[in-house]
């Protein structure tokens, strides 16, 4: 589970995140979306323990991300929107530094990373230099070493990027198939249909400030209009809010 009370982030006079209170239960998948700067991934970067926030707080499963950032930052498996690598590792090197990082026990660690490497379609390319693979396969490498560790929450920043659509296929399943099993998944996107498709419940954010929150259901009410796919009631709660 994950709660955020009123998390406020600034850089220097810019707000970047306003006030932010959330809760997302365990086994749910919920999606952020907003215009670009709205403050998405700012919020999963404090989420995810990468930089902090001004005030306010963030639980993971109950405990606070800014009192005990380990014992937090050993249930989360966090994925950026970049995949950023020591490229002059090769992929199996990276998981097991991954694996130490964690603490893990290195064999039973490497065994589940060669399950998720088999999964990702990186068996064979495995001992080759992270320098030599192609975005999309750096990305699934990220992806990988962000649930070798068994994570109960999963925070990630844009899923899909340079992926092709197998590999959208996949991951999408494979986020399907992680809160069966009673994992939290939260996700930030731009792509309004792999939201749709995904989340039982979104979150709206615009100019940092959480707009609305709900199924689609609720924000089909929420935007007052007979819009049904989530891009139009997106683009309809938006622009309300710019108009005041």
């Amino acid at each position: 589970m994950i709660t955020l009370d009123g998390v406020t982030k600034y850089f220097g006079p810019v707000r970047a995140v306003d006030n932010l209170s959330l809760q997302v239960e365990k086994g749910e998948i919920f999606g952020l979306i907003g215009p670009n700067g709205a403050g998405k991934t700012t919020t999963l970067r404090i989420m995810g323990g990468v930089i902090l926030p001004t005030s306010g707080h963030v639980f993971i499963n109950g405990i606070s991300l800014l009192e005990d950032p380990v014992s937090a930052k050993a249930i989360i498996g966090y994925i950026p929107d970049r995949p950023y690598l020591y490229e002059k590792l090769t992929g199996w090197e990276f998981l097991q530094f991954m694996a130490d990082i964690y603490k893990l026990n290195r064999t039973q660690a490497m065994k589940r990373a060669e399950g998720y490497l088999e999964l990702f379609g990186l068996l064979g390319r495995e001992h080759d230099l992270i320098e030599s693979y192609s975005h999309g396969m750096k990305q699934r490498l990220v992806i990988s070493s962000a649930l070798l560790h068994d994570p109960q929450v999963i925070i990630v920043d844009e899923p899909m990027v340079g992926l092709d659509p197998a590999g959208v296929k996949l991951v999408r399943e494979l986020l399907v198939s992680l809160a069966k099993e009673g994992k939290t998944v939260f996700l930030s996107t731009h792509t309004l249909s792999i939201a749709e498709q995904l989340c039982g419940r979104l979150g709206i954010i615009n100019k940092g400030k959480l707009s609305a929150t709900g199924t689609m259901e609720e924000l089909r009410k929420m935007s007052r209009s007979g819009e049904r796919d989530l891009e139009s009631i997106f683009l309809r709660i938006t622009l309300e809010e710019e108009n005041g």
